[in-house]
């Protein structure tokens, strides 16, 4: 037998400290701010963006004045986001104006408080008790040649003012100025839509949480198969909460396995078979999306539960993972600037069925909504394009999660399977990138080295 002297036994416990330290690092999820460092961080993302993407949004859009009218408990979507991160409501009637008197914009609040230190008021109610009249005394100081409202048929994120103060504002309003309101519509869409770049810095670090939690339930660490059921989604509720971070939808988790028919689409989200328990062989997906700094994640994964005595996922699998990619290459390189999601969805669907793949195409905006606001590309159930919210067109500086799914026959089944792909991307003008990567490998449990 060797004896290995001292030195030699500091040495290799310094290296297996080394490598579990590596280990841990590898492992580590990314850091969570605190509730402080995040209020922090919103207040000055929103900073910049009340200074630069609503003058730039107005002059495209040639609006004079932007007036946005909510009441506490029922905000107005666009309201919301542009509340300091200590406020969690409106407060009484709060009333937001953008003035654009030629060189600047600027920011007025028709409410009795400063909102933050991003609005000042103008309204002092000692000397005018009626908030409607000073408000219409703005507008008359201002003269604007038109009036943004929040109002859309096609929208609901850009239709934030309610009938009743709809009602009340035109009311007060004197009759010349009426015939001047126009929908505000591309303006919320356009403030909602819109990333920038101190935003675009963190939301690869947010994307990479999402994604680091899926992993992880996506594992040995959380699935024993044979005993944990596809009620795994609640682990994944629980692990968002544990993180001190909020889930925007309920996590689902669904499962394909050659042995039983193939279910419908629309079953793998609402419906929930009576044994459900998670055995060797089976394809997992999860469909999984987190709140952090008021922007959203949305993603939709796979794995695979090995059987005894594999290493490696059936090639008709990892095939059909591999046409699920090209799906989303070919999306994905029709991201053109000016074209609406309509176009994109015809565009992509022609080519995709041209290179024998059976395409399904629901692809929307994400940010400060799951389901944001920007164009729609397609609908699960309405593959011929939409009406309305497809017929908006792509702006640069956007993200979106590209959601799609292809069904592919796998031979060892004899059955076809979808695989159902989601992933977050930013499409710069240009070009389209996935901000924190995206699944090109199916996840195996257990891991294999």
């Amino acid at each position: 037998m060797k004896i290995l002297s001292k030195s030699s036994i500091l040495i290799s416990i310094l290296l297996l400290i080394t490598v579990q330290v590596s280990l841990a690092q590898q492992t580590a999820p990314p850091k969570i701010l605190s509730m402080q460092e995040r209020a922090n961080v919103m207040n000055n993302w929103l900073e910049y963006r009340l200074e630069n993407v609503v003058p730039k949004l107005m002059q495209r859009e040639n609006i004079d004045m932007w007036i946005i009218i909510a009441r506490e408990y029922n905000e107005d979507p666009v309201i919301k986001t542009m509340l300091p991160a200590t406020w969690q409501t409106a407060r009484r009637r709060t009333i937001l104006v953008f003035s654009d008197n030629g060189k600047e914009v600027d920011r007025l609040a028709i409410a009795r408080y400063d909102i933050g230190k991003f609005f000042k008021t103008a309204w002092n109610k000692d000397e005018e008790p009626n908030q409607w009249k000073r408000l219409i005394d703005i507008i008359k100081e201002r003269d604007p040649n038109n009036i943004a409202l929040n109002y859309s048929s096609t929208f609901a994120l850009a239709d934030g003012i309610s009938h009743s103060e709809y009602e009340a504002f035109t009311s007060a309003l004197p009759k010349y100025y009426q015939s001047r309101i126009v929908s505000g519509e591309k303006l919320a869409i356009g403030w909602l839509e819109t990333r920038t770049e101190p935003e675009m810095e963190v939301y690869p670090m947010i994307c990479h949480i999402a994604h680091d939690i899926i992993a992880e339930g996506f594992s040995e660490k959380v699935i024993q198969p044979g005993i944990t059921t596809k009620d795994v989604e609640w682990w994944y509720r629980e692990r968002i909460r544990d993180l001190n971070l909020t889930a925007w939808f309920q996590p689902s988790v669904s499962v394909q396995r050659a042995a039983e028919p193939d279910t419908s689409f629309l079953a793998n989200f609402s419906e929930h078979p009576a044994e459900n328990v998670i055995r060797p062989g089976d394809l997992l997906h999860v469909d999984f999306g987190i709140t952090y700094l008021r922007l959203n994640t949305d993603t939709q994964q796979h794995a695979y539960v090995l059987k005894a005595g594999e290493t490696k996922a059936p090639k008709g699998l990892q095939k059909a993972l591999e046409t699920g990619n090209k799906l989303q290459d070919i999306l994905t390189n029709n991201f053109k600037g000016g074209l609406t999601g309509n176009e994109i969805l015809s565009k992509s669907r022609k080519e995709a069925i041209s290179q024998n793949i059976e395409p399904s195409i629901y692809t929307h905006p994400i940010g400060y909504h799951g389901h944001g606001a920007g164009p729609t590309i397609g609908l699960w159930d309405q593959q011929d394009g939409v009406p309305g919210k497809g017929d908006y067109p792509l702006y640069k500086n956007t993200a979106h999660s590209i959601e799609l799914n292809a069904t592919v026959h796998i031979p060892k089944w004899e059955k076809d399977t979808r695989i159902m792909l989601e992933e977050d991307a930013f499409f710069d003008g240009d070009s389209v990138r996935y901000i924190d990567g995206r699944q090109t490998k199916l996840w195996l449990i257990p891991r294999q080295q």
